[in-house]
């Protein structure tokens, strides 16, 4: 049986409340639509902020209204809702890039700290420290739903596949890469590292992405996509707020599989 997924490719800003607004539009609009599980990207809750003006605004799990959100629109609705990230805090210092699964009956099903931390200095000139205010993560996680085991990542994970091989190989069929990729990087990379991971693991790769300028020099790439087993993109959005839908059928991942086992001839070597 095919399951609707949506992913949600929006513009969030520095303003909370206004991205909340839209993020329910969005999420209700996906539903209404037909989908089962509606994704959204990364820094949902706030874009577009200093490091230190953003360190300010981070609320803790406990006070996060986009969570108490998420979970009654799940219930309301009858949907899965993978809240992107959103920040939490960790300290008076940093904060946790976090990523949510939500079910149907509104339950807190898993959470996933972003491992991986953006610390850059681009060709552009433009130079991204996250781990100045970004507590890392150190676990990965494999999430069980109705309709699939789903493997939970955030934005520049996608460039380390040993986390994606190990996802898969614990039963993952759906990977997650909600994103803020940067404009020069997503140009170069984004279309070629998500069909990759798919294609090497023969898993659905769902990437909700953020588009367009969200202030205080932050802009980014946009294009929203979701890939089938095969490295098949099934749906892209382009460079403006946008949702995009596929059908899913998880009987593909295991034909995939079959055909090709790669994830059964991983061999270790020196």
């Amino acid at each position: 049986m095919a399951i609707k997924v949506a992913a949600l490719q929006m513009n969030s800003g520095p303003d909370m409340a206004a991205n909340l607004v839209v993020f329910e539009e969005m999420v209700r609009q996906a539903a209404t639509a037909g989908a089962y599980f509606v994704a959204s990207p990364e820094n949902t809750d706030l874009l577009g902020l200093k490091a230190e003006e953003k360190l300010t605004r981070v609320l803790g799990e406990e006070d996060h209204p986009f969570i108490e959100l998420c979970k009654s629109l799940a219930q309301e609705l009858g949907v899965w809702i993978s809240l992107g990230s959103i920040a939490i805090k960790a300290s008076d210092h940093k904060f946790y890039n976090r990523s949510y699964l939500f079910s149907p009956a509104g339950k807190q099903i898993a959470h996933y700290n972003k491992i991986h931390l953006f610390d850059v200095r681009l060709p552009s000139g433009e130079i991204q420290n996250e781990s100045k205010i970004v507590e890392g993560g150190d676990q990965m996680v494999v999430a069980s739903t109705d309709f699939a085991h789903i493997g939970l990542s955030i934005c520049y994970d996608v460039r380390f596949p040993d986390l994606y091989r190990k996802m898969s190989q614990k039963g993952a069929q759906i990977l997650m890469v909600p994103a803020a990729f940067t404009v020069s990087t997503g140009q170069m990379h984004w279309e070629i590292l998500l069909r990759a991971r798919a294609i090497e693991n023969g898993a659905y790769v769902i990437a909700p992405a953020q588009c367009g300028d969200h202030g205080a020099g932050r802009k980014t790439y946009g294009h929203s996509m979701i890939i089938n087993p095969w490295g098949k993109i099934l749906a892209e959005s382009g460079e403006d707020t946008d949702i995009i839908y596929a059908d899913l059928e998880m009987e593909e991942v295991e034909r995939f599989r079959t055909s090709i086992a790669s994830l059964q001839h991983d061999r270790t070597f020196r």
